[in-house]
């Protein structure tokens, strides 16, 4: 990549954008500076790119019933909601940047630095603005000398064309810091994400008031509009189709390692989608045993189980979480069928589980009973009955996790909401969650025959509370063991 060029820091960028100065240049870069006269001659010359008549993005009702919510919860209050900044990688090279879920969720704007504010019009609503990075300066240089400009990292909206596509008024963001700094009145911030944006709110907000309004942000999350069904629907489609691409491609990997189906997924999330929702688990053999295991190096064997645990993340952030076990050689071996097909009938208890008016609870009981008689019936838990096994939680050296969380925009969705209105919950119709049973057998355990030693099995589906009952957004991929054989052998030609 080029490296002539180097970005000041965010303060020393924005008064850099207001005095109109040049922009500091690369210690090493290979130009020791700027000509005036270049710096004339890139001034002008340039079209007039700006779009008119734009429509909104496809959220916008959406968010805009969101904000609305917001609005009504917290009467009187200014509150912030920051978007996040660049974080460094490597010296000066950055991670790819994703908005954070607060901002993204209420202003469906995915721009780096940005900032919704609702500003309180009295003893009820807000004034909603979005406050964005404009388009590179020209006059000082900005577009073409900043590490941020335009010609080095792509086109910005300016602030027309984003309150065209959002629905929003919108103002520039380097005037935020200094205006919230001496603003008046009860504030609350999304803390974690910018912070500029903290320290300009420091003596004005506390902890508990900003912990209560990341918790209703994450609460209000936990029913989905139609709008999110449809991502979520998309990113299981997507998701799906990664899964086969990785099928086809297992002979390749056997010859190289899991990093060859780590590749090929992403390529498939990337086509079709923004990202990966989460680091992809693709663990061979023994590796299915660790339940996050993203490290994705090891070989890839014929006669093994790989546990390939995968997502999606569409373009408007919703991710995908499914989780399938597969016989990488494309039959199960007596005894991973056995495994497989506990954990299988473990699922389907738990999916059924899954109902308007059940407790969030439910499913994830209903799975681990039919784990717990399973390891009962292996002989593996002495002569306990069912029910003493999980009074005392002694499945759990096998099974490990919880059954299922939440699902969205992040992959464990509403994960602050408050332990009565998500894991003592009630469901309703628009929830969406994950149901993923699971039996690990560590190659160390010598509390297990041998044969058990290093298999690991997991079935994860996501799952959507309908009026009715479920509806299951992933079922484009098999589950049965004998319907997985089928499947495979077909994608393998």
């Amino acid at each position: 990549m080029s490296e002539e060029l180097i970005p000041g820091t965010p303060e020393q960028e924005t008064e850099e954008n207001e005095a109109a100065e040049p922009i500091k240049q690369r210690k090493n870069g290979l130009y020791p500076g700027v000509s005036d006269e270049l710096a004339e001659n890139m001034k002008s010359g340039w079209a007039d790119t700006e779009l008119h008549g734009l429509e909104p993005i496809a959220q916008a009702e959406h968010t805009a019933a969101r904000r609305a919510a917001l609005s009504a919860r917290f009467p009187g209050e200014r509150l912030v909601i920051p978007a996040g900044n660049l974080k460094t990688r490597s010296n000066d090279t950055e991670y790819a940047f994703r908005a954070s879920t607060e901002y993204a969720y209420l202003t469906g704007d995915q721009t780096q630095d940005g900032v919704l504010i609702l500003e309180p019009t009295g003893d009820s609503g807000h004034q909603a603005t979005i406050y964005l990075l404009p388009r590179s300066n020209r006059e000082n240089g900005e577009f073409w000398l900043d590490g941020q400009g335009e010609l080095w990292v792509g086109r910005r909206h300016s602030l027309a064309e984003a309150e065209q596509l959002l629905g929003l008024p919108a103002k520039d963001v380097r005037e935020i810091a200094a205006a919230l700094t001496e603003a008046t009145g009860p504030v609350r911030n999304v803390r974690g994400h910018d912070a500029s944006i903290e320290a300009a709110l420091t003596d004005k907000v506390t902890a508990e008031r900003d912990e209560e309004l990341r918790v209703y942000l994450s609460e209000a999350r936990l029913v989905k509009d139609a709008f999110e069904i449809a991502e979520l629907q998309k990113a299981c489609d997507a998701t799906a189709r990664g899964f086969e691409d990785v099928v086809r491609s297992l002979d390749k990997a056997e010859a190289t390692s899991e990093r060859f189906i780590e590749g090929t997924f992403f390529l498939r999330a990337r086509i079709e989608g923004n990202d990966i929702g989460y680091g992809s688990i693709c663990a061979a053999g023994p590796h299915a045993t660790t339940l996050h295991w993203v490290r994705n190096d090891g070989a890839v064997r014929s006669g093994d189980l790989l546990l390939l645990d995968a997502g999606v993340e569409t373009n408007e952030l919703y991710t995908a979480d499914v989780t399938r076990t597969l016989p990488i050689n494309g039959t199960f071996s007596p005894l991973q069928r056995k495994i497989y097909d506990a954990v299988y009938e473990a699922q389907e208890a738990g999916i059924a589980a899954v109902k308007p008016g059940a407790t969030f609870r439910d499913f994830h009981d209903a799975s681990q009973r039919v784990l717990a008689e399973k390891l009962v019936a292996w002989g593996l838990l002495g002569d306990l009955s069912v029910d003493k096994v999980l009074e005392l939680g002694l499945q759990r050296r096998w099974t490990l996790h919880g059954t299922g969380h939440m699902l969205g925009m992040d992959v464990h969705d509403c994960a602050v909401a408050r332990t009565e209105a998500y894991v003592d919950g009630i469901l309703e119709p628009g929830v969406c969650l994950t149901v993923e049973p699971g039996l690990y057998f560590q190659a160390d355990d010598l509390t297990v025959p041998e044969e058990y030693r290093g298999i690991g099995v997991r079935i994860e589906d996501d799952i959507l509370v309908t009026e009715d009952g479920n509806r299951n957004l992933s079922d484009q991929l098999p589950r049965r063991a004998d319907e997985v054989e089928a499947w495979m052998a077909q994608l393998k030609g």
